[in-house]
């Protein structure tokens, strides 16, 4: 698939969003965006998976496309089982083979009783697996995926890293953006920054991330060092997407977060600003090899 100084605007008379967009999304290829807000990511996403079409330039050799939203639509009066059947269809599935897609799909995300739920019923983590499934539903081609992992719980995120290894190992494509630094960066991604409706390269897919190119969060971790919050209660829905947080899992009735130690506070703060109850029993500075050893 190609971009050929792809330009998108919504008016004649409006800024341009992206402009001059060239480049190749190779089979078995995964590309990162990045850019702060408003850069024109999920624009150039639209486009890429042909939901808007460019206002100047081409696309062209775009396979079967899965495409997540960064908003998908929750009030849809309908159950998730007919929602997805509706986009299988369109996908040219059918029948039993219609039936076992769904439910797979479904199942890997944790979501196999959401199939007879109307998707107005649903909470945001809910809406999010059944957003991601429909974009699995092909099983093959090109995955859009624009911030496709905030909102799912942290088995559905494993799942859906794994989907998308699968999808590359397959011949497939991934184009992806998320606000997490450090995603997918074990595979190897071909990383793409927008900045000022202009797409610029900064690292293509030779091997790991370089040392000079890394930021956010793995540079806090390193300039603050790693902190670990262990609290008791639920944890806030989406506490696993708090800026500075690098992972949260439980230990009985424990909950451990770590935590990059500059955002420290920032993350406290977010923990015990939900409705629900938590408590934080202790917070420590992560020990390394080196430290312990000294």
């Amino acid at each position: 698939m190609r971009l050929e100084k792809v330009a998108k605007r919504y008016g004649v008379r409006r800024p341009w969003v992206v402009r001059d967009v060239s480049m190749e999304i190779p089979p078995g290829g995964l590309i990162r965006f990045e850019g702060r807000n408003g850069s024109g990511k999920s624009t150039i996403l639209r486009v890429i998976a042909g939901v808007s079409e460019p206002s100047r330039g081409g696309v062209t050799g775009r396979p079967v496309t899965g495409y997540v939203p960064e908003r998908f639509p929750p009030a849809l009066p309908f159950p998730a089982w007919d929602y997805l059947s509706h986009i299988g269809r369109v996908h040219g599935l059918t029948g039993k083979d219609l039936e076992s897609r769904i439910e797979t799909c479904l199942d890997r995300l944790g979501g196999r009783e959401l199939g007879p739920v109307p998707l107005r019923h649903m909470s945001k983590g809910m809406c999010q697996k059944v957003a991601v499934a429909q974009a699995l539903l092909p099983g093959k081609g090109l995955l859009v995926l624009d911030e496709a992992w905030t909102g799912l719980d942290v088995e559905a995120k494993a799942a859906l890293d794994d989907a998308v290894a699968e999808r590359l190992a397959n011949g497939g494509s991934v184009v992806y953006v998320d606000h997490e630094p450090s995603r997918l960066t074990h595979l190897d991604a071909d990383r793409w920054r927008l900045d000022a409706s202009i797409a610029k390269r900064i690292v293509a897919p030779s091997g790991p991330v370089p040392a000079a190119a890394e930021s956010g969060q793995e540079a806090r971790s390193r300039s603050g060092g790693v902190v670990v919050i262990e609290a008791a209660g639920s944890l806030p829905e989406r506490a696993a997407e708090l800026p500075g947080v690098i992972s949260v899992r439980r230990d009985g009735d424990i909950q451990i977060v770590r935590v990059a130690g500059t955002e420290t506070e920032a993350v406290l703060r977010g923990l015990l600003a939900g409705d629900e109850a938590v408590r934080i029993i202790r917070v420590n500075r992560e020990r390394d090899d080196a430290e312990g050893a000294s």
